[in-house]
């Protein structure tokens, strides 16, 4: 009953907190850039306000204030560290935003910019949670039920690494109406399932992850085709940094595979794409990337390509709950 009412009040503050804020964005011409090399169909989604992530990370941190403040005081401050950590990314998400709406082009931060500052805020969530006990330079394998053991410098570089690719590639996943957020969903109540399911040591991780599905679920009244607001970088590498971090907060990364199964295919699309057209000096695997592009030109409708994507996303995150449910006996 407790992740229920955590979902609902995190929905619940979300959806109020856009009705404010989407007006805001509105005065304040805060709206999406569309890139000449992106589909000439999205032109009409030029001007739609962005930074709309700002919703969901409204009712998240509310919701886990309260839902979390019992845990709190027995000293268990987990899913704040989470909430840190992934508002870290937000920030710098917001910044890359500002820039844009500001010199009224698509390009915010440098590419360099984003990956120092990823970077940096990764190693120092990665040596936080080292230091509180509650990350072990330990891979558990799931399905296997059986860990392999690393040197903590090993792993601290396959981790960061791990964290700014999830990050990325959930900012890459949102080109869509309610893509990025519907696709999302799964993840966050695979995480809430698993915490509640493991015990005293995860729930304030469960409380977390409730209140993200309820964020995004809030969020979706606003984003869902045709959308009235984005997430902007704002919402997107909040997002992905809430993702990679709640994986390694439950000391299990390589679980991001199969939750994160949407993500890597939108990110490996691109990859493939960009590799292959440089080899082949013009030609091209995919008519566009990343995937959901291609789908689009293909003759998808958004809505369809975003049904399908979260389909997917439910079915490899049930996938992934039955290769880790034996962790702990659960």
């Amino acid at each position: 009953m407790r992740m229920v009412i955590t979902l609902a009040v995190s929905f619940l503050v979300t959806a109020v907190a856009g009705k404010a804020l989407l007006p805001i964005l509105v005065k304040w011409k805060v709206g999406q850039s569309i890139k000449e090399i992106g589909p000439t169909w999205h032109k009409n989604k030029q001007g739609i306000p962005t930074m709309g992530g700002l919703m969901f990370i409204i009712g998240i941190g509310a919701a886990i204030l309260g839902a979390g403040w019992q845990g709190m005081m027995a000293g268990d401050l987990s899913h704040l560290y989470v909430f840190a950590f992934a508002l870290v990314y937000g920030a710098i998400g917001f910044v890359d935003d500002y820039q844009k709406v500001k010199y009224h082009h698509n390009t915010g931060l440098t590419a360099l910019q984003k990956f120092l500052l990823q970077l940096a805020a990764a190693v120092a969530f990665l040596c936080l949670m080292r230091y509180e006990g509650l990350l072990s330079p330990n891979l558990y394998v799931p399905f296997f039920n059986t860990y392999l053991v690393c040197p903590w410098i090993v792993y601290l570089i396959f981790a960061a690494f791990v964290i700014l690719g999830t990050v990325n590639a959930v900012n890459i996943t949102d080109g869509l109406d309610g893509l990025c957020s519907s696709v999302s969903v799964p993840v966050a109540v695979f995480f809430a399932v698993v915490g509640y399911r493991w015990g005293s040591d995860y729930l304030q991780l469960s409380v977390f992850a409730a209140a993200m599905t309820g964020g995004l679920l809030g969020f979706l009244v606003y984003n869902h085709f045709p959308a009235k607001v984005f997430m902007g970088d704002t919402g997107s590498l909040f997002l992905g940094g809430a993702v990679a971090a709640l994986a390694f907060a439950c000391d299990m990364p390589l679980v991001l595979v199969l939750v994160g199964v949407v993500y890597l295919c939108e990110t490996l699309s691109d990859i493939i794409q960009v590799g292959y057209f440089k080899l082949t000096h013009g030609k091209r695997v995919f008519k566009m990337a990343p995937l959901h592009h291609h789908f689009e030109m293909c003759g998808w409708k958004e809505p369809t390509i975003v049904a399908v994507f979260a389909a997917v996303s439910a079915v490899f995150c049930a996938l992934a709950y039955f290769g880790v449910m034996d962790r702990f006996g659960a």
